[in-house]
């Protein structure tokens, strides 16, 4: 019997311009709301070069400077998956919006009325974390029998 894990990695970038955060109005596949700009890391970027690449693709600014806020995972003990999402915040960017970004149009959104916009759980439940001082890690363990989050660790310091 294999009992490796099978590791994959992610990146979340959120763009912070005063009091407002850039958010995608994504609405393709499962993972429909608004998200920060990121996605897969690609062997063998780094992680913060993988955040940096994945905001140009998604909304065409180049970013800067990026804070590490925090690790927020998935790990599925009956697959042996464990998905990890490294996120950071950036107030240090430049460049125009794309016109067409793949992932969904990039709206600059009042942080305090992203709370009231439709978001994944994973988004909603790390959002606040971004702007707060520390850092954050959240892991959720999925019920593969029930096909739905299990357990939900949280740790700030």
């Amino acid at each position: 019997m294999d009992n490796s894990v099978n590791y994959k990695f992610w990146t979340v970038c959120m763009i912070q311009k005063e009091d407002k955060v850039l958010l995608l109005n994504r609405q393709h596949d499962d993972f429909k709301g608004f998200i920060p700009p990121g996605g897969k890391v690609e062997f063998p970027e780094s992680i913060v070069e993988s955040a940096i690449r994945e905001v140009k693709e998604e909304t065409g600014l180049e970013v800067r400077n990026l804070i590490y806020k925090g690790l927020y995972e998935y790990v599925n003990p009956v697959s042996m998956d464990r998905y990890m999402i490294f996120n950071y915040l950036t107030k240090d960017f430049e460049g125009e919006l794309l016109e067409n970004p793949p992932e969904g149009k990039a709206v600059w959104v009042k942080i305090e009325d992203a709370y009231k916009l439709p978001m994944q759980q994973s988004i909603r439940r790390r959002f606040p974390y971004f702007f707060e001082e520390g850092s954050f890690e959240i892991q959720v363990e999925w019920n593969q029998e029930e096909n739905t989050e299990g357990r939900v660790t949280i740790h700030h310091t």
